[in-house]
């Protein structure tokens, strides 16, 4: 993806997955890039992630997936359950090829500041607050930039400024989210997957580096983050099938974060602003239910990058980008939504009907064909 040296220059506000990755991507077109981020130091919170085929080749060809994984991936028995165990649908996945990787959320962080930190024509700054368009060239030594990224996440100002409302959507529910301290072995080492119950969900999965990573959905008001998060979990599903106990037991309670689940009430009619484009969650943010999200940032800020190495105008880029990501993206937010909606059904008798649909119609193995 190396490209010729360009005098263009960037201005990506936001250091996380997605404008990280859009800032490795354009570096490595010949762009001059400044990444703005508003922590006083560069980090990421959160637990697992899933990487799907398309955005594990993106990052193969920008160099950061050789500092994830030794090439080694496990074949796991997964599926979707109920919380006596009984499998509703199952798939062996042993076509390497078809599967994710699933890592820490902060290693692929780390990954993506490492492979920048070895690019020439790259500044990230640290401590810097964004609070709109104004100004914004003030903020970057270099002068102002040829193209800005506004990859500032769900709660994006920029996108909030470009498009006069308030997009945030809660979903209804919340996520607690763990990573075992040290691998599980048994059952939890050589299977994933959901269990569905009754307006709650628990999924789990092995990281590739050994430990295993797993999530609590439940539905929730907005706002309510204070208790013993381990403690509310043990409560939800601390007797549903093994090895739920087993990974209950093997994480510590420091280490269970509650966040709500939101997505983008409307979807945006354009990602692109003149010289101003949104990648990742700042354009369409999802449910975390298909285990897409940081796959779509990273898939934005690869075709970002192909888009302007393609066209010798700005604006013309940004008009392909938004075609190509747009659609694509918005489909996905309502393919999530509509999966979260689904498993967190609390009335009975649509909860018995949903788990015979499930059954009958296998739909988990699609799941595990992205």
């Amino acid at each position: 993806m190396d490209g010729s040296t360009s005098s263009r220059s960037a201005l990506v506000v936001g250091a996380g997955i997605g404008g990280l990755t859009a800032a490795l991507a354009l570096s490595r077109t010949g762009w001059q890039v400044t990444v703005l981020e508003r922590a006083p130091e560069l980090g990421e919170v959160g637990a697992g992630l899933s990487i799907w085929p398309r955005a594990w080749r993106i990052l193969t060809e920008l160099g950061v997936a050789d500092r994830l994984v030794d090439g080694t991936r496990p074949a796991i028995q997964a599926g979707l359950r109920r919380p006596d165990g009984r499998w509703l649908a199952k798939v062996r996945v042993d076509a390497v090829e078809r599967t994710p990787v699933m890592v820490h959320r902060a290693r692929l962080h780390e990954a993506l500041v490492g492979a920048l930190a070895e690019r020439e024509g790259v500044e990230v700054r640290t401590g810097v607050t964004v609070t709109g368009l104004a100004g914004l060239d003030d903020l970057d030594p270099r002068g102002p930039a040829d193209l800005v990224v506004a990859a500032d996440g769900i709660r994006s100002v920029i996108r909030k400024e470009l498009h006069q409302r308030e997009d945030v959507r809660h979903a209804g529910y919340t996520a607690y989210r763990g990573v075992t301290a040290e691998p599980v072995p048994g059952e939890a080492s050589t299977t994933g997957g959901e269990t569905w119950g009754t307006g709650v969900r628990f999924g789990y999965v092995p990281l590739v580096d050994g430990r295993t990573y797993w999530f609590v959905t439940a539905n929730r008001p907005a706002g309510e983050s204070g208790g013993d998060h381990h403690a509310d979990v043990t409560a939800l599903v601390g007797d549903w099938h093994e090895p739920i106990p087993q990974l209950l037991a093997a994480t510590p309670p420091s280490a269970v974060i509650r966040g709500d689940i939101c997505d983008l009430r409307l979807p945006l009619k354009r990602f692109d602003h003149g010289r101003v484009v949104l990648l990742g969650d700042a354009a369409h943010a999802t449910t975390p239910n298909l285990g897409q999200g940081a796959c779509a940032a990273i898939e934005d800020a690869a075709v970002l990058a192909a888009q302007l190495a393609g066209h010798t105008r700005i604006e013309g880029a940004l008009i392909a980008y938004d075609r190509t990501r747009r659609p694509a993206t918005q489909r996905l937010v309502r393919a999530s939504r509509l999966v979260g909606v689904l498993g967190q059904v609390e009335n009975g008798p649509v909860v018995a009907a949903r788990d015979a649909g499930l059954a009958g119609l296998g739909a988990i193995a699609g799941l595990f064909s992205r």
